[in-house]
């Protein structure tokens, strides 16, 4: 049974931030849910066994994103070739946190030399991201959504001592998605997220600016 708290779409935008940079995601004192898109070899695997292995590749970038609609317009809804298995992965916290706290910009958002930005982003092992978010369409929001990518030593918890659960939600994401092409947003379940907590530490790992915090952490 999937253990994802789910809450209407409809209701609960309604509490989400209209722009800034907000790391929005399902969590509580233990866990911190994040969402991938695999194709069935690597995703049904990680699903079964509950670490990520197998055709799983630790060579690679592998990107983490907290926000549902987020990754849902990236897979177009598990529809796009390569993407068919939709997971939701619940990472230790404190992991969680290493992440953000280790985040690096993909692009130079720090003001620092560029240089020396250089140099950190080739010796960091996690990649920062913000894209615009987009609606249950696809339509892209004045709000940001965080993208982080992993590789080397902050990956290699994925073979199971981050991960403390890993489900397949792929029958359920296909669901919803015959609601959002019918239109009938008012019936669309979305796992329930609200603004993840940040430490000062974090906020500025992440680039986030003084005019972004007004709703942080409600």
């Amino acid at each position: 049974m999937m253990k994802l708290k789910l809450e209407k779409y409809e209701q609960q935008k309604i509490n989400w931030p209209e722009d800034g940079k907000h790391v929005l995601a399902q969590y509580n004192d233990e866990h911190v849910v994040v969402y991938q898109s695999y194709r069935p070899a690597i995703g049904l695997f990680a699903a079964e066994n509950q670490y990520f292995g197998g055709e799983y590749s630790y060579s690679r970038m592998s990107w983490i994103k907290p926000n549902f609609l987020w990754m849902m317009y990236r897979s177009g809804w598990s529809t796009k070739p390569g993407q068919e298995i939709a997971l939701a992965i619940y990472l230790k916290r404190e992991y969680f946190e290493s992440i953000l706290l280790n985040a690096i910009p993909s692009t130079n958002l720090t003001g620092i030399d560029q240089a020396e930005w250089k140099k950190q982003l080739a010796r960091s092992d996690v990649r920062l991201q913000w894209d615009p978010d987009h609606n249950p369409y696809g339509h892209k929001m004045f709000r940001r959504a965080v993208q982080l990518g992993l590789r080397n030593d902050f990956l290699l918890p994925f073979k199971g001592e981050g991960i403390i659960r890993i489900e397949n939600i792929s029958n359920f994401v296909a669901e919803q998605y015959e609601l959002v092409k019918s239109g009938d947003l008012e019936f669309l379940m979305t796992p329930s997220e609200r603004v993840y907590p940040l430490s000062g530490k974090a906020k500025q790992a992440l680039c986030i600016e003084q005019d972004d915090l007004s709703l942080q952490g409600k």
